[in-house]
């Protein structure tokens, strides 16, 4: 049997799906009043992957607590953030244990984020299994290699922006694990840390490209334009605290085996107990793709 395990961005799709039927003011709510629209988004994609994409192994990545290692490195790190809505609260939870109800392996490390355990992952069975993540996070891309896909999300359950090894050579002419250096220099407003100023994203990409590096940059600093000079000379300490904010950290200890990680041969039993915790949205959905 060829291996292909399919790695998810829990806490991407929980939150994607708990936003959008929340601008309509739909949270789904149990008899208790307990909002579970998230939940059953998050899991009708997930379920919605497993039909398109037919993995055997699935694993399921989640950020534990907004507060990381790289608060800890900077503390402007996602502090702009806003809290999450009350409605999203009772959701965390319940989202890993509706994914352990159907038999899915949740993976999540307190001080870590769902990246670095998808970069573990990545990096612990890169050679025994082809590997799909899905995630709506552009930094994942320095995990490509010749056998693993990054699936970013785009509209649905069933449009992905795909990207392999390949794709990226082509776009980027550098290496994935480039992409860390290059995010250094520009940036990541989402996350709350500037980079460089005044070095965009194109500047950014031409600087790697031309010198592989951060520190390839630095030690041809002289030859670079005025104005260059002056920015990445000013930003130094910054640029160097950005790239350790921007690579994903892949030692983090993965103590399951993959054979942990198998699909469940039927979903029935799994079914039949979210029906009776009355996430029925889930299974009518499961049943409709015939899992």
């Amino acid at each position: 049997m060829t291996k292909h395990l399919l790695i998810v961005d829990g806490m991407a799709l929980l939150f994607r799906s708990f936003f959008a039927s929340a601008v309509m003011n739909q949270f789904i709510r149990l008899e208790d009043g307990t909002p579970t629209n998230g939940v059953q988004g998050f899991a009708r994609h997930v379920l919605t992957a497993q039909s398109l994409m037919k993995p055997t192994h699935i694993a399921i990545c989640w950020d534990m607590g907004m507060h990381t290692f790289r608060n800890d490195l900077f503390e402007g790190y996602k502090s702009h953030r806003p809290a999450p809505p009350e409605e999203m609260l009772p959701q965390f939870d319940m989202a890993k244990e509706v994914a352990a109800t159907l038999g899915w392996t949740n993976f999540g490390i307190k001080g870590m984020e769902a990246d670095d355990l998808i970069g573990s992952i990545v990096s612990k069975w890169k050679n025994d299994a082809a590997i799909t993540v899905i995630s709506g996070d552009k930094d994942l891309l320095q995990l490509l290699n010749p056998n693993t896909t990054i699936a970013l999300t785009k509209k649905g359950y069933t449009e992905y922006d795909v990207y392999t090894e390949e794709r990226f050579l082509k776009e980027y002419s550098i290496q994935p694990a480039q992409f860390a250096h290059v995010k250094a220099f520009m940036g990541d407003t989402s996350d709350g840390y500037p980079g460089v100023k005044g070095i965009g994203p194109k500047t950014a990409l031409k600087l790697i490209q031309q010198f592989g590096s951060i520190e390839g940059v630095l030690e041809a600093l002289p030859t670079l334009k005025a104005g260059q000079q002056i920015k990445i000379g000013e930003n130094e300490e910054m640029l160097r605290l950005s790239y350790q904010l921007a690579k994903i950290h892949c030692e983090a200890p993965i103590e399951s085996e993959l054979d942990h990680l198998l699909v469940p041969p039927t979903y029935e039993p799994q079914l039949e107990a979210l029906q009776q915790q009355g996430l029925r949205l889930i299974v009518k959905h499961a049943r409709t793709l015939g899992i």
